[in-house]
């Protein structure tokens, strides 16, 4: 007969408590019950492992196949209660890519939420271009990615929210004088310094001026040290306003059809955990409660 688990913990229980009785109790089983998967398990030793009928005291050999007993148990009941709480969204792993925009604006009161109710979940959190998300999507980097992302194929995608898009610049630029009334030919000849948001404009006036381009960089750390050094000017979304330093100035561009569209984005081919849908869950309700920006333009879907 093979040794079971349930050997072991009756075993290591009577072994604590020093008595059947007592043991069987705390088992919530008969004394007959446990009296009889000890005998099993001596039988299977091939030696007794108590001194005594009372099984009030190990034998030298029962003290030290009780270690070894007592962390199987203890192994095992760990790896229940590590299931039960992966199963129940309490215990977990994720993996979050965003851009810089919504890990500043929307992610913070997401994240505020959903570590309070799962204090004990490991979060990852990286910002990224969008274009980057969608490749740690598809190699299953991230377990779920915010920004602005299209339909692809093997994803799933919801979109949340829409801004405006305007020109960033430094505050001594001239264009800031016309802040009220700034469209696309106002731009000039002003250098732009494009990045992966530019793609996503479609207005045809946009597109003279994108052409004369000569610099593109991805990263907003980078693309704002250079608009902060006065190499040229950028287009972001609204929603990136908020994070700008006092040097720099959001200007809302009055003729612009086209609007950034946030969304959030996971892999068909990759199931979620519990601990990743209810994180899903906790971003719904920050959107749709209003509580991550003060940006009156934005338009929830």
């Amino acid at each position: 007969m093979a040794i079971k688990l349930e050997m072991l913990k009756c075993f290591t229980m009577v072994a604590q408590h020093g008595s059947l009785s007592d043991a069987a109790q705390a088992l919530g089983r008969t004394p007959s019950a446990v009296s009889m998967m000890l005998k099993q398990f001596e039988d299977h030793i091939g030696s007794p492992l108590f001194e005594t009928a009372r099984k009030s005291r190990l034998t030298a050999l029962g003290a030290l196949i009780y270690e070894e007993a007592r962390r199987e148990v203890g192994h095992f009941e760990n790896t229940v209660t590590v299931i039960e709480g992966i199963s129940r969204s309490k215990l977990g792993y994720l993996r979050l890519a965003v851009t810089p925009s919504v890990a500043t604006t929307l992610l913070p009161p997401v994240i505020r939420a959903f570590t309070a109710d799962h204090p004990q979940v490991q979060v990852e959190i990286r910002d990224m271009d969008s274009a980057a998300i969608a490749e740690e999507l598809f190699h299953e980097r991230a377990d779920i990615g915010i920004g602005s992302l299209p339909d692809t194929e093997g994803m799933t995608r919801r979109a949340l929210f829409s801004d405006s898009f305007g020109v960033v610049c430094r505050k001594d630029n001239p264009l800031v004088q016309d802040w009220d009334r700034l469209t696309w030919r106002n731009m000039g000849d002003h250098a732009l310094i494009a990045n992966g948001l530019c793609d996503l404009i479609t207005d045809p006036d946009f597109a003279p001026f994108l052409a004369k381009s000569r610099l593109r960089v991805p990263n907003s750390t980078s693309l704002l040290s250079l608009v902060r050094e006065g190499v040229g000017i950028t287009i972001l979304p609204r929603m990136a306003a908020p994070g700008l330093q006092d040097d720099l100035a959001f200007l809302p561009l009055v003729d612009i059809a086209t609007r950034r569209t946030v969304s959030v984005m996971s892999s068909r081919s990759h199931m979620l955990m519990p601990a990743a849908r209810a994180f899903l869950d906790a971003l719904e309700i920050t959107v749709a409660t209003d509580s991550f920006s003060t940006v009156p333009e934005i338009q929830k879907f």
